[in-house]
C-alpha cells in the first residue's frame, strides 16, 4: 500500500490527513497518509528509510525551510519562494530521490484570480512563511506588492502608516498572519476599513472561523471577501498532481 503523510511539529491540527484519507476512501485508492511529528528536521532520513512504501508528504510549520538541504531537485517556484511544502519521493535502483515542490503559490493564484478585475496593487499583512509564496503568486498575476508588518523592516510598511489614501490605492490585501483565527476571533489587522469600499478585496488566508473580523469589517464598506479554505483543497490537489507525476518539473 502507498504511503503519504504530513511532516511537522507540532501536528494537532491537520486539515490534510482527514482529506487524503477519506480522497483514498472515496477513489478507491489503496493508500494511506500519516502524520509524522518529529521534533527536529534531521529525523528526516529515519522516517523515509522506515517507510519504504511512502511517495511523498507534505511539509509544515517548522520546516518549510529547514527540509531544502535535505533534497536533491527544488522546482524554480519553490526555489523562488525559498520554502517548500511539497516533496516526492522516488525510489530507483536503490537510491532515493527527494524533490520538493511549493503548492501554495498554486492554490492561492487559483483561488484569487477569478477575483481580479483591473486590480494592480496589493498589501500583504505578514512577513511570514506563507507571505512570500503569496508574494510570488501575486507578482505572477501582475500586481504590485508591498509587506506590512508591525516592526521596522527593510521594504515594509507599517500598520500606523497605512492611511485610507494607501488602502484605496492598495485594493487587494491579503491576511498572512493569524489574526482574528479562532480563538481570537475578536481580533483583526490595525487598517483603515472605512476607506473600504466595491473595489476592495479581502483575501484572509484563515478558514476557521469561516468569516474572520477582517473579513466582516471589509464586507461592511462593501468589500469583496474570501477566506483561505479553497486554497487548502486547491493546494491538496496540487500536492496529488506533484506526487504523481502531472505538473512535476
Amino acid at each position: 500500500m502507498d504511503k503519504y503523510g504530513l511532516i511537522g511539529y507540532p501536528l494537532e491540527h491537520s486539515f490534510s490527513i482527514s482529506y487524503f484519507n477519506q480522497k483514498f476512501v472515496d477513489e478507491g485508492i489503496d493508500a494511506v497518509y500519516e502524520n509524522f511529528e518529529i521534533p527536529t528536521i534531521d529525523m528526516l532520513s529515519e522516517v523515509i528509510d522506515s517507510n519504504p512504501d511512502l511517495k511523498g508528504f507534505n511539509i509544515t510549520i517548522p520546516y518549510k525551510q529547514k527540509v531544502m538541504p535535505f533534497l536533491d531537485f527544488i522546482s524554480p517556484e519553490a526555489r523562488a519562494i525559498g520554502a517548500v511544502n511539497v516533496v516526492k519521493v522516488e525510489r530507483t535502483a536503490g537510491k532515493i530521490v527527494l524533490t520538493g515542490y511549493n503548492s501554495d503559490v498554486i492554490g492561492f493564484t487559483k483561488s484569487i484570480e477569478p477575483m481580479l478585475n483591473n486590480h494592480s496593487k496589493a498589501l500583504i499583512l505578514g512577513t511570514g512563511g506563507a507571505s512570500a509564496a503569496i508574494d510570488y503568486g501575486l507578482k505572477s498575476l501582475g500586481l504590485e506588492t508591498v509587506f506590512v508588518s508591525r516592526y521596522q523592516r527593510p521594504n515594509t510598511i507599517q500598520y500606523e502608516n497605512i492611511t485610507p489614501d494607501v488602502v484605496r490605492e492598495y485594493n487587494v490585501i491579503v491576511n498572512c498572519t493569524p489574526c482574528g483565527m479562532y480563538p481570537h476571533v475578536d481580533e483583526c489587522p490595525k487598517l483603515p476599513y472605512e476607506a473600504m469600499d466595491e473595489q476592495t478585496i479581502l483575501y484572509d488566508l484563515i478558514y476557521n472561523p469561516d468569516t474572520t473580523l477582517f473579513m466582516q469589517k471589509g464586507a461592511e464598506h462593501g468589500a469583496t471577501t474570501k477566506n483561505g479554505l479553497e486554497m487548502l483543497l486547491l493546494q491538496a490537489f496540487a500536492s496529488w498532481d506533484f506526487w504523481n507525476g502531472k505538473g512535476a518539473h
